[in-house]
């Protein structure tokens, strides 16, 4: 498999940075999306906002872990069925490895004092990130002044925190709607 120097850039690019955010990362997927956003949002400007918000709808309505699912996402778009393999190889060797290693060592830190701490700390951490993340989702929704948008994910979150609906009811919802909005949308469009 033979490929252009700019695109072999964009993959070396794309395996390192999914890489590098996935060693450092932790928390679980959510955490590691205001790192993406970070990344190729603002940093590398491949994408824009309102791309990384739909990525992340994408990533978590599907099944398996948002920090593959957002790397499948993010690699086809940047660099197709290559992007995909280089991104998703990038984000799941550090946690393989890690994983591997705490599995072997697993009697050793179970009781350790010093471990045990650690991971109390980055519980604290990790809930701050995460809140960042919600905040940076719902204020993306907000400023696009979209009050159909708006009462959506006010009642989701109602549905979810309040009422204990399952999130699955909820994201299925979301799905029926945003169809619906859609479907209205590019018909208004098609009479113009």
């Amino acid at each position: 498999m033979s490929f252009s120097t700019s695109k072999r850039k964009i993959l070396q690019k794309l395996f390192l940075s999914t890489l590098y955010l996935s060693a450092f990362t932790f928390g679980g997927g959510y955490v590691i999306i205001t790192l993406l956003k970070r990344k190729f949002v603002d940093e590398l400007h491949w994408i824009d906002e309102e791309e990384m918000l739909d990525f992340v709808a994408i990533a978590q309505s599907s099944p398996g872990p948002i920090a593959v699912n957002g790397a499948i996402v993010l690699g086809y778009k940047l660099a197709g069925f290559a992007g995909i393999f280089f991104a998703v190889l990038g984000a799941i060797i550090p946690p393989f490895v890690i994983l591997s290693i705490i599995s072997f060592f697993y009697q050793a830190f179970k009781n350790n004092f010093v471990v045990q701490a650690l991971l109390t700390g980055m519980k604290s951490g990790v809930s701050a990130v995460i809140l960042s993340v919600v905040f940076d989702m719902a204020s993306g929704v907000v400023k696009g002044r979209d009050i159909v948008l708006i009462i959506v994910m006010i009642l989701a979150f109602i549905a979810n925190y309040f009422l204990k609906i399952n999130v699955i009811y909820i994201i299925l919802c979301c799905v029926l709607i945003g169809i619906v909005l859609t479907l209205l949308r590019s018909r208004k469009e098609g009479a113009k």
